[in-house]
C-alpha cells in the first residue's frame, strides 16, 4: 500500500514554492511569512485525508494562494492624512525607465501568457502541472510562455537601442 510522503518531508521539499507564492501575493515580509506559517496549519490539519499520489505542489499552492487572500481581506486601509513612504529599490541593472518598459512589455502580453511566465518561471512548476491551474494542453502553455518570453526579449533589445 503506497502512503503520502511524511509531513516534514511534504514541508521541506515544497515550502520555497509555498513562500514564492505568499511572497509574489503579499509581498516579502511578515505577511507572507504568516500566510506560510498559516499554508502549513491548514494542509497539517487536511494532510491525513489527502488523496495518494495527489499533486502536493499543486495543493500547497492553491491553499497558500487562498490563506493569502485571506491576509489581504484582514487588512483594511486606514485613513490618512499622508502616505508613508515606502521605501523601493529596482533590481540591479534596472533604472526606474526600464521598470516601466518591463511594465508596459508584460502589459502587451496576453492574460494567459503572463499567467503560464508566472506559474512556470515564479512558481517553478512543470508546464505538464499548469494545466491544473488553467485551460489548456501542456504543448499550448509551454507555446504561450514561449510566446510570451519571445515578445518580452523583442521589448527589452528595442529599449536597448534606443538607449
Amino acid at each position: 500500500m503506497t502512503t503520502n510522503p511524511a509531513f516534514e518531508v511534504v514541508v521541506r521539499e515544497h515550502g520555497g514554492a509555498v513562500l514564492r507564492m505568499c511572497t509574489a501575493l503579499l509581498g516579502p515580509g511578515p505577511d507572507a511569512q504568516d500566510a506560510w506559517s498559516e499554508t502549513f496549519l491548514a494542509a497539517l490539519r487536511a494532510y491525513p485525508r489527502l488523496e495518494v499520489g495527489a499533486n502536493l505542489q499543486a495543493w500547497l499552492v492553491t491553499i497558500a494562494r487562498h490563506k493569502s487572500i485571506d491576509v489581504l481581506r484582514a487588512k483594511h486601509p486606514v485613513p490618512m492624512e499622508q502616505l508613508p513612504e515606502v521605501p523601493f529599490a529596482l533590481p540591479e541593472g534596472l533604472d526606474s525607465a526600464g521598470l516601466l518598459d518591463l511594465f508596459d512589455a508584460l502589459n502587451g502580453l496576453t492574460e494567459l501568457q503572463r499567467k503560464v511566465i508566472g506559474y512556470h518561471y515564479l512558481l517553478g512548476f512543470a508546464y505538464a502541472e499548469i494545466p491544473q491551474f488553467l485551460a489548456g494542453s501542456a504543448a499550448s502553455l509551454r507555446r504561450a510562455a514561449a510566446d510570451g518570453i519571445k515578445a518580452l526579449r523583442l521589448a527589452h533589445s528595442d529599449v536597448e537601442e534606443q538607449s
